[in-house]
């Protein structure tokens, strides 16, 4: 299970010492330098005032490479973050094992992405980056000063951004488009979601797997039964669980001290949603067994929904048309201007719609879109509804899909909290799977690679 998303990593690298994630900037040799990945923030190499010593090779990994440099800058920001945590550090070849271990997994990653042919261009790199900015209430413009205040080189941070959503390409391919969702499936998981937790409220869950291969043999699961139970025992104890999911946990939020954070409850893993909403905050689970292997949960907060969703909905209604190589801009126009002159004289606007109108979806409908929120129509569209009253006409305007000739037929406030929650659930049940498919995913590009560490 992992903490998914780029935009978070502008603010864990600004807003926290050290960030709350980290990357690597180091260039690789040039044969490796195409696979080379992080799925942590992006952070710079310390600056050595008395020369540069060589590099050296930690690990090899197919036909690629884990570089020394790259291991020391991951392990000292991971230490920075976790002091920040007030998490107690491991042992340092625990954690140096935790960390080489990660950056196994992004260059096997890595390499996969780049024979599949997965690119991230400037301009999808860009838009990421702006959303990042705006996110932080950061100029775009400003956001390399921002982030050299902060510690970062510019080009660096963007090429650990561009390795990350190469690899989130990647594992929506291989991955979460696989899974699938029945509708079946989704009323049986919101009707036993409310025999588990309080639907309105938001639980902040840590988590420890130790993973067990699919083809392991019995003594290979004593084995990690025992871990699981001793790991169990010594949490009973008093021991940190943060402390012991940083030492001894598989999963991909082990640097994380196995924080998943807050989640809804229809995002909380399938293995863990019937266990959460019995927990009193600061509990544990016991050992639960699941495909990946041996997992212990703890609940460490809750707290309280927002409650009913109430939401702005317009009914409307419209006739598209389209330029051609015979009609432009000032003829389309012209047209739905005389349209809008024959409305208001009597003539039916549906009628009208049925017959002239180039959208298919509503057309046959005339032109009828339904009640929805005017958020979910492109911007242009959305601005010319703001405009008008109910039962009002508009002028038309243009918008990225053609002319529209738009009537409102009316506005209305509803609690929207079942829509928002079957939408919520489809997404975030198919992404609870995604995260336990994620890890037999990457167990088994670890089992299929060639890795060789070396002392």
């Amino acid at each position: 299970m992992r903490l998914r998303g780029i935009e978070i990593w502008l603010a864990s690298s600004l807003l926290l010492a050290g960030g709350t994630q980290a990357a690597v900037s180091a260039s690789k040799s040039d044969a490796a330098a195409a696979s080379a990945a992080t799925t942590t923030t992006p952070v710079p190499r310390a600056k050595a005032s008395h020369g540069v010593p060589l590099d050296r090779v930690v690990a090899v990994v197919n036909d690629g490479v884990v570089l020394q440099s790259e291991l020391d800058a991951q392990v000292h920001e991971f230490t920075q973050r976790l002091n920040a945590q007030n998490v107690n550090l491991p042992p340092a070849n625990v954690l140096r094992d935790q960390v080489l271990e990660r950056l196994v997994l992004e260059e096997i990653q890595a390499q996969r992405a780049q024979k599949a042919g997965i690119a991230v261009s400037d301009e999808q790199l860009n838009a990421a980056m702006e959303r990042m900015a705006q996110a932080q209430n950061i100029p775009f413009a400003q956001l390399p000063e921002k982030l050299a205040e902060a510690g970062y080189v510019y080009t660096d941070f963007r090429g650990g951004i561009r390795k990350q959503m190469q690899r989130e390409i990647l594992q929506q391919r291989d991955v979460i488009q696989r899974i699938n969702i029945s509708p079946r499936e989704l009323e049986q998981y919101l009707e036993k979601q409310k025999h588990t937790v309080n639907a309105d409220n938001e639980y902040n869950v840590s988590h420890i797997l130790v993973a067990v291969a699919q083809d392991a043999d019995a003594n290979t699961m004593v084995a990690a039964r025992k871990k699981i139970q001793d790991i169990a025992s010594r949490i009973a104890a008093g021991e940190a669980f943060s402390q012991m999911a940083v030492t001894y946990s598989d999963s991909q939020t082990a640097l994380e001290g196995g924080s998943l954070g807050w989640l809804k409850p229809q995002a909380i893993p399938t293995f863990l949603a019937d266990v959460i909403g019995r927990l009193k905050p600061g509990e544990t689970t016991g050992i639960l067994q699941t495909a990946t292997g041996f997992h212990i949960a703890r609940l460490n907060e809750v707290r309280t929904g927002s409650g009913p969703q109430m939401v702005e909905q317009a009914h409307i209604r419209h006739i598209l048309l389209k330029t051609s190589e015979v009609l432009d801009n000032a003829t389309v126009e012209q047209k739905l201007l005389d349209m809008r002159k024959r409305i208001v004289a009597g003539e039916d606007f549906a009628v009208l719609a049925a017959a002239n109108s180039q959208d298919p979806g509503s057309a046959v409908q005339g032109g009828d879109l339904g009640w929805s929120e005017t958020s979910a129509y492109v911007p242009e569209f959305a601005a010319e509804a703001a405009k008008l009253k109910d039962n009002e006409i508009g002028m038309p305007f243009r918008s990225g899909y053609g002319w529209h000739l738009m009537q409102m037929l009316g506005r209305r406030t509803i609690d929207n909290s079942d829509n928002v929650a079957r939408d919520q659930a489809y997404g975030q049940l198919r992404a609870s799977r995604a995260d336990e498919a994620t890890e037999l995913w990457l167990q088994q590009l670890h089992d299929e690679a060639y890795v060789e560490l070396k002392p």
